[in-house]
Order: C-alpha cells, then sequence, then structure tokens
C-alpha cells in the first residue's frame, strides 16, 4: 500500500512539473508580446496579453503596472459613457494590485491614485483619503499641485478649531518641498559640474525639467504662504506657541517648527521667541538651532558669542546643501543687523555648497540697492549702485529659474533707477565705460 502511494505521488509530481513550466513560460510569452504591441503604441494589441498577465502573472515584473496603467489609461479615454465605470475600475485595479506587489514604491501611487479620483469628480473626502495615505509615507512623494491641494484640505477644515494642525500640516509641507528642493538642485548642480561644450540632449532636457519642477516647488511655496497668512500673524503665533510651550519645551522638533515660524514671520522682538530658541538650543544643540541662538546673541550685543556660534553651526553640518541653507540663513540675520559686508560674505560661502541658490544673489542684490544713497555721492554715482543691483538679480534668476517671480520684480525696480542718457551726459560718463562704487560694496560695474 505505501509502495502504490509513493508510486502515485511520484507520477503527480513528474506530472505537474511540466505543468508549472508552462505556466512560467506562458508569462514570459504573453509579457514579451504585450510588451512589443506597447512599445508599438498598439496598446488596443497589447491588452489581452497583458490582462491575462494581470490575472495569471501579478508578481512577474512591477512593468505590467508601470507599462499597464498606459493602456488602462487608454482604454478610459476610448470608453463609451456606459464602459467608463468599468474602465475607471481598470484604472484602479492597476494601481491596487501594483500596491499589493511592489509595494516599495506605494507613497507614489498613493498619489497618482489621489490625482487620478480628483479628474474623476471623486468627493473631497476621497481624494484627501488618498492624499494623507501618500503623506504619511512620504512627505516627498506628492506632486507639487497634490502638496497644495493636501494642505488647503487640512487648513479649510481646521483654521477656525485647530490651529496647532494646520501650522503642523504647514511645516511638515514646507519640509518635504525642502527635501524635494535639495534633491533636484543637486541634480541640476551635477549637470552644471559637466562640460558645458559636451553635454547631451539628454542631460539639457533633464535641467529643463529639474529647473521646471523647482519653479512649481517656489509657486507651491508662495502659495502655502499666501493661503496661511491669515492666521500666521505675530498676534496668532506667540499666544499658540505659549499655549504648548510648557508641554513641549523638551520636543526638539516642535521648538523648531516654532522657532522657524517665528522666525520667517518676523516675530524676533517678542521676548518668548528667545524663550525658544534657548530651549530649542538645550534640546537640540544642532547646526540650525545655533543659527538660531547666535541671532538672539547678535541682539543681546554679544557679538562675538553669535559668531561663535555661527561658526559652530557652519563646522557641525555635514551635509552640504543644509550647511548652505545654514550659510544663507546667518547672511540674513546679518544683513537685518546691517552687517551687509559680513551678510554677503556667508551668501558667497553658501553659493560654494549650492551653486544653484538663487536667493542669495538675491540677498546680495537687495542689499546693494539698500545702499545707494550710502555708496554714491551723486546721481550717477548713487544710481550706479542700483546697477550692481539688477546684475545680481539677473544672476540669480539665470542661476535659479525658481526665483524668477521676484527676481523679475527687482529687474523691473532697479532697471527704473539706473542712470538715464541724460544723467550720464550731464556727469559726462561715458557708456560702456567702467564704474568703480566705493564703501562696502567695493566692486566695480559697466556703465549701461
Amino acid at each position: 500500500m505505501k509502495k502504490i502511494k509513493k508510486t502515485l505521488a511520484l507520477l503527480f509530481f513528474m506530472i505537474s512539473i511540466p505543468v508549472v513550466f508552462s505556466q512560467a513560460d506562458q508569462c514570459h510569452i504573453k509579457y514579451n508580446l504585450f510588451k512589443g504591441d506597447y512599445k508599438a503604441k498598439k496598446y488596443d494589441a497589447a491588452y489581452e496579453n497583458w490582462i491575462w498577465c494581470m490575472d495569471n502573472c501579478p508578481t512577474l515584473s512591477v512593468n505590467i503596472y508601470k507599462l499597464g496603467i498606459k493602456i488602462a489609461e487608454d482604454r478610459l479615454a476610448k470608453a463609451t459613457p456606459a464602459e467608463k465605470p468599468a474602465a475607471e475600475k481598470l484604472v484602479e485595479r492597476v494601481y491596487l494590485q501594483r500596491i499589493e506587489h511592489f509595494p516599495k514604491d506605494k507613497a507614489d501611487i498613493y498619489d497618482d491614485m489621489a490625482t487620478f479620483k480628483a479628474e474623476q469628480g471623486a468627493s473631497e473626502d476621497e481624494v484627501y483619503s488618498w492624499l494623507e495615505k501618500a503623506f504619511k509615507e512620504d512627505p516627498t512623494a506628492l506632486g507639487s499641485k497634490n502638496m497644495y491641494k493636501y494642505f488647503d484640505i487640512i487648513l479649510n477644515r481646521n483654521k477656525d478649531t485647530n490651529a496647532q494642525k494646520v501650522f503642523d500640516t504647514y511645516d511638515e509641507v514646507g519640509e518635504g518641498l525642502e527635501l524635494k528642493r535639495a534633491e533636484y538642485s543637486k541634480k541640476i548642480d551635477a549637470i552644471n559640474a559637466k562640460d558645458s561644450t559636451s553635454l547631451s540632449a539628454k542631460d539639457k532636457k533633464n535641467r529643463d525639467l529639474y529647473q521646471q519642477i523647482l519653479t512649481n516647488l517656489t509657486l507651491v511655496e508662495s502659495g502655502l504662504d499666501a493661503k496661511i497668512s491669515e492666521i500666521s500673524t505675530c498676534e496668532n503665533l506667540i499666544p499658540l506657541n505659549k499655549k504648548y510651550f510648557e508641554e513641549k519645551k523638551n520636543d526638539p522638533v516642535w521648538l523648531k517648527r516654532a522657532v522657524s515660524r517665528m522666525y520667517n514671520k518676523e516675530c524676533t522682538d517678542d521676548p518668548f521667541y528667545d524663550t525658544l530658541v534657548e530651549a530649542y538650543v538645550h534640546a537640540d544643540p544642532s547646526p540650525q538651532a545655533s543659527v538660531f541662538y547666535a541671532g538672539i546673541l547678535m541682539k543681546k550685543g554679544e557679538t562675538n558669542k553669535a559668531m561663535d556660534y555661527f561658526k559652530k553651526a557652519v563646522d557641525q553640518e555635514t551635509d552640504s546643501y543644509k550647511k548652505a541653507g545654514n550659510l544663507l540663513k546667518i547672511a540674513q540675520i546679518l544683513s537685518k543687523k546691517g552687517q551687509k559686508s559680513e551678510a554677503r560674505s556667508y551668501c558667497y560661502k553658501a553659493l560654494q555648497y549650492q551653486p544653484t541658490m538663487g536667493n542669495a544673489y538675491l540677498l546680495i542684490s537687495t542689499m546693494y540697492a539698500s545702499s545707494a544713497n550710502s555708496c554714491g555721492t551723486d546721481i550717477v554715482s548713487k544710481r550706479m549702485v542700483y546697477v550692481a543691483a539688477l546684475n545680481m538679480a539677473v544672476k540669480a534668476k539665470s542661476i535659479d529659474p525658481s526665483v524668477s517671480s521676484l527676481a523679475n520684480k527687482l529687474i523691473s525696480s532697479y532697471s527704473q533707477n539706473i542712470p538715464s542718457k541724460k544723467d550720464l551726459f550731464v556727469a559726462g560718463v561715458q557708456s560702456g565705460s567702467t564704474h568703480r562704487i566705493g564703501c562696502w560694496i567695493n566692486e566695480t560695474v559697466r556703465v549701461p
């Protein structure tokens, strides 16, 4: 009896092996057939073999979903009103099945699903549920429009009842934007570091794409600032931070965000700002905390000690882009204190670590413009300071298109203040000659 059982088991095993291999072979055959039709953009022809792979070989390759979404979307675009519900379900199935079998990029898929749902007219609650999943999984996964949409929904739902949630979300979205900004800035700098005469078409195309992404991020950031400006006033921030301070005074993340908010909204003259910064540097002696702490030391007149903390902040940071950000913040603090030459020096140091930091050139530009009267002795020499300011604004725009909106405003303003032909004629100054600007600027520019 045992012998008969063993024989039957062996026969079953021998019969089943070809079936397994046949299934595997069929998966690869169907997969390659649908890929061939896909590459030829024959989406209707690709459908039958592709859907077979979806049904029978769901884990064979992520390309079943990466390529398949295009096939599903094509069917949706061609669907009649009666066919549309089934076509929508097919698109959803591609996303959901990919998340199930290839969850590595699920945050991106959640983001895509939110976009798809919004395009199909889904309710705000349904769209928000996918945005929230994406954001919680990875804040950088949200596209620019979805980042804005996610914050907008939270703002509208909570601004009158839970301001802290609004600010927390604003900070989280902002941190996500900064991570994305650093990611694409590094990619641009890597391309710019290559020999410009031998850049491939792909490099040029990618650089344009990355610059557009940075511009979109800046637009989102401006939109978020405009949205939150109604409630992010010093009159609201100070009592709100005081309310949670005792509970959060040892929480470095909360302290960092509270300090950053008050700094960005110029609430730094209030004594409670100093309390927050001191708690922050105690809870988290990080480079960024050191920068803020040096700022309040400057306010107290402890300049030498402040400079020590500035140096400490720069030396502590190992990430080049975070170091550049800290250097720019130091420059901003020094600029507000009227130490413009030192501020400019820190701007140039920041540019060494992030060559495409347009905001560094914009800060130099605004400092130049604010010095026109003090760095000139007559109408031409004063107006030539605006030429230097204009040059810096143009430079900012050329290296960092994401700051174009602000740069264009400055360029328009400064262009109206440069010397006119009449000014130059009366002063006996030749167009095209060089002019040396004195005082702290100490720079030579060309006469327009």
